[in-house]
């Protein structure tokens, strides 16, 4: 289990093949972000210690050769490899208890019986006796 530190000094344990910044939402923490799929480029962080992959293709353009090389992240893409520690980019950490509620929420809820994701049917919105 990778550890993901940020500068100066939160520690966050991550899961495998949990990406930085779901490590960071799953814990209660936020930051600027944008599209948080790889394709706009805000939320990268500077990379200062340990490695990262990205199973998720990257593009160039959004983070060329030079910034990988010079230990840019992209963090809503780049999965820990080992312990990491990054720091933002002109930017604060907060703590949002919100996210880490919401993913402790979801875990905890399932979907009814017989009915995939939960959704009521029509039925069940008017109510089973309304005929």
């Amino acid at each position: 289990m990778p550890t993901l530190t940020v500068q100066p000094g939160i520690v966050v344990d991550l899961h495998d093949d949990e990406t930085v910044l779901e490590g960071l939402y799953r814990h209660g923490y936020a930051y600027r972000t944008g599209c948080r799929r790889g394709g706009c480029g805000i939320c990268k962080v500077d990379l200062v210690e340990g490695t990262v992959r990205y199973p998720a293709a990257v593009s160039p353009d959004v983070l060329d050769d030079d910034e990988l090389a010079s230990g840019t992240c992209l963090s809503c893409r780049a999965v820990p490899e080992d312990a990491v520690t990054i720091a933002l980019r002109q930017e604060e950490l907060r703590r949002n208890p919100w996210f880490a509620f919401a993913d402790a929420a979801k875990a905890r809820i399932a979907p009814p019986p017989g009915r995939p994701g939960g959704h009521p049917t029509h039925e069940r919105a008017r109510g089973a006796d309304h005929r």
